[in-house]
């Protein structure tokens, strides 16, 4: 693999050519616009870059060489609503700003600014508004900013919050999370935002890591698919009285471009390894599928095969942009350009770090020292050339006008009447439902009847709202813990909750089993709900502060923290039936609980509505339909553990430690089994699903450019109505080069009610088969493939298809 960073113009990509003979503004001369009044043409026409039904490409043509040199780098540089606002109390809500900042600031940064703050909502909208006003009506040429927020999984600033990114990707319900993805667009955009930080298109198969909530799991193909839908939910549409070229009203922005999420030792922001071919058949795939079309890019903070993700020019210009055709704004993530100086040590000075950054075509963040700021004395010096500005400004001006901000870059009025509205509320709810995983359910415990006398409800994750990280403080408050859910679900019935915590989730103690124990004994069954937590992006950054998934927070350990797996152990011990609710941000390696439990539900970090839909599920008001995004290892020393490993990667001769302390030695591990407890694409129903009919279209003989369809019929033969996620892999059964045992291709999620029958077609792409060659080019060679419909784990159907 040749990665490298190029110090050199490019002969490639460049989509202009550098400036001629330039005045001291840095503009040419022999124009059509007076340079004492560049914003208009010496004609007396309007300027092609005002007239709204001009073609995108010719508005940004004729701004760009109307700008100074100063004014493009400043287009660069991402600024701050606390240069002209007091950010720093949430309840304030003084609607006053500093002038002398608000002209400081957007003279230097104004390309996109950070606004994503937890404050009064009237408050956002006057420093947007005061900055809009400000660029448009009182700077030369006019250029509206960016204004930019979180999105991953809601809009911040007291916006409705989801479930976590691995909680979405569990329901596979693409259209539902495009729907969910329009909602947190839409509480943004009448706000003034124009661009959300989402989504995260890493793969979770570095399970130590912190962020694993963040990703859509361990996949390409389903992350792919998550993501296009997120990145088309937050873009579609335009924005109020925006120009007919606008294409979207939210930039969506996929990060983190990429292999960041398998760092060394699980430890956030370290060293990926990795060769070109991973690269594109795991890493790349996600963002080539989902994101080529978004109109922002966020590169990682992390090296791949030792070249920073921001000074990659073989990913950033080869790939993304030559290669993709990718013609959006790129950004780095918060001070990563300095990270070349102070952490990847690749420059010894700012100077460097700023050129580097630049010939990669990227835009600044801030959160370092402000790199770029040394441009224009390095492009006077004749140390960068400005051919590289112009084309990062033209991304930038590009993404733009394709919001259609030069023409209404504003808030809207009644921006009120599209927050946390009932019917984004009425879709949470699907969501909340539709994320949850039925694990194990030994003897049909679940659903537990509503004619029962009493339910023990145990656990520090009980009578507790469990988010992940990337929400606001106090997000919390706007939920609904699972004690309340019960007590809403059981509200006429006489069936009577026991509560007690037990323990806390981040301490040994154990001087609450008592009270859990008895509440066990004197109830029906008894629910344990244990598991991981995060914290808000206050809170997570606090020192003194205690949490176990999130941004900077990784483990070397994926069991129970504390007292947790000990307490389940002592409810079980009670002697009644135990259902075990495991609510996390990553899968949690516990044997015992998948050997001993009567059930267990997997509830990845919910959003507001989390604890209600829980106690549907349990209840039989809703039967459970999700699936795992994500393989659970037995221990942290089993892992990787994801599904689709190459074959021949993961031999099988496993060893075991029982419970009364015997071992029994294997070599594949020793004393334990590569084999996860639960696998990719796993997940029960309170219904029996069969497949029958399996077939592949072109009779199963297609040529290495035809796509075809796989078709099976599907029936649901229980008693109950159910949705069952529908999965197709495939197996490259001979290869040029070694290829994963197994790829999911395809799946669909459909609604069956008791004793119903449809017959699901599922399309596949000719290039979905092919692998990247040893000649460097993705290939679809001839031979024959094995299609397969179950799970990762299991098979209910299969065929085989013939590529000639």
């Amino acid at each position: 693999m040749h990665l490298q960073v190029r110090l050199c113009v490019p002969p490639l990509l460049l989509l202009g050519q550098a400036l001629a003979a330039s005045n001291h503004l840095g503009v040419r001369d022999n124009l059509h616009f007076p340079l004492h009044a560049r914003a208009t043409n010496k004609d007396g026409s309007v300027p092609l870059y005002k007239n709204p039904a001009a073609a995108i490409e010719d508005r940004v043509s004729d701004l760009l060489p109307r700008m100074t040199l100063q004014e493009k780098v400043a287009q660069l540089i991402q600024g701050d609503i606390d240069g002209w606002m007091d950010m720093s109390d949430p309840l304030d809500d003084t609607l006053t700003h500093n002038q002398t900042g608000l002209e400081n600031m957007l003279s230097t940064k104004s390309g996109a600014v950070w606004g994503g703050y937890l404050a009064k909502w009237d408050k956002i909208v006057y420093a947007i508004t005061i900055g809009q006003q400000y660029l448009m009506e009182n700077t030369t040429l006019g250029i509206p900013a960016i204004f930019q927020t979180e999105g991953l999984h809601g809009f911040t600033d007291n916006g409705t919050t989801w479930p976590s990114p691995i909680g979405l990707a569990a329901s596979f319900n693409t259209d539902l999370l495009q729907q969910a993805a329009a909602t947190i667009a839409t509480e943004a955009e009448g706000l003034g935002y124009s661009q959300a930080f989402a989504p995260v298109l890493d793969l979770s198969r570095e399970l130590r890591w912190g962020r694993v909530e963040e990703n859509f799991g361990e996949d390409p193909f389903l992350t792919g698919e998550m993501g296009h839908a997120y990145v088309t939910g937050l873009q579609s549409g335009r924005r109020r009285n925006a120009s007919s070229t606008a294409i979207a009203r939210m930039a969506a922005t996929c990060k983190h471009f990429a292999a960041f999420g398998s760092p060394q030792g699980g430890l956030n922001i370290a060293q990926v390894s990795g060769g070109e071919r991973e690269l594109r058949t795991n890493f790349l795939k996600p963002f080539n599928r989902a994101c080529v079309e978004s109109l922002s890019i966020m590169t990682a903070y992390s090296s791949y095969d030792g070249i920073p993700a921001v000074a990659n020019t073989h990913l950033l210009t080869d790939i993304l942009r030559n290669e993709w055709g990718y013609k959006y704004f790129v950004t780095c993530d918060a001070g990563s350009i300095d990270l070349l100086v102070s952490t990847h040590a690749v420059c010894a000075d700012r100077e460097c770090a700023a050129r580097v950054g630049i010939e990669n075509y990227s835009g600044e963040m801030g959160g370092g020292t402000y790199t770029y700021l040394t441009l224009p004395d390095q492009v006077n010096a004749g140390n960068v050339s400005v051919t590289y500005i112009d084309e990062t400004v033209k991304s930038i001006l590009r993404t733009k006008f394709s919001l259609g901000l030069f023409e209404n870059p504003y808030p809207y009025a009644d921006y009120t009447s599209t927050l946390r509205t009932s019917a984004t509320r009425s879709l949470l709810h699907q969501m909340e439902q539709e994320t949850i995983v039925l694990l194990e359910n030994h003897n049909s415990v679940l659903p537990l009847s509503k004619t029962i006398g009493s339910v023990a409800l145990i656990g520090p994750q009980a009578d507790r709202v469990t988010l992940g990280d990337y929400v606001f403080f106090n997000a919390s408050l706007n939920g609904i813990t699972p004690l309340a859910g019960f007590s809403q679900v059981l509200a006429n019935t006489s069936v009577k909750v026991n509560y007690a915590e037990g323990s806390k989730l981040w301490s040994n103690d154990q001087s609450g089993f008592s009270a859990a124990v008895e509440a066990a004994k004197n109830s029906d069954v008894a629910v344990v709900m244990v598991g991981t937590w995060s914290l808000d992006q206050t809170l997570l950054w606090t020192p003194g502060t205690n949490a176990t998934t999130g941004e900077h927070v990784d483990l070397s350990d994926l069991g129970l923290v504390g007292a947790q797996l000990d307490l389940v152990k002592a409810v079980k011990a009670a002697g009644k039936p135990t259902v075990v609710v495991l609510v996390s941000g990553k899968p949690v390696a516990e044997p015992w609980i998948q050997a001993n439990a009567d059930a267990v539900i997997q509830q990845f970090y919910p959003g507001e509505l989390g604890g209600l839909a829980l106690a549907e599920v349990i209840f039989g008001d809703v039967n459970p339909s999700g699936k795992l995004p994500v393989s659970f290892p037995r221990s942290v020393g089993t892992t990787p553990v994801f599904y689709n490993y190459i074959k021949g990667s993961r031999p099988l001769d496993p060893g075991m430690v029982f419970d009364n302390g015997t071992l029994k030695f294997g070599h594949q591990y020793v004393l334990d089994s590569p084999v996860p407890l639960w696998s990719f694409g796993h997940g029960l129903s309170y219904t029996t699903f069969n497949y029958t009919n399996l077939k592949l279209s072109q009779n199963g003989l297609i040529s290495t450019t035809q796509n075809f369809t796989v078709s099976v019929t599907v029936t649901n033969t229980g008693k109950v109505d159910g949705k069952e996620v529908v999965q197709v892999y495939m197996t490259d059964l001979v290869s040029s080069v070694a290829t994963p045992n197994q790829e999911l291709i395809g799946f669909q999620k459909v609604s069956l009610k008791a004793g119903q029958s449809q017959t699901v077609n599922i399309p596949v792409t000719s290039s979905q088969l092919a692998v990247w060659t040893v000649k460097q080019a993705w290939t679809v060679e001839p031979g024959q493939f094995l299609i397969k419909v179950g799970t990762s784990d299991q098979s209910f159907a299969s065929a085989v298809l013939t590529v000639h």
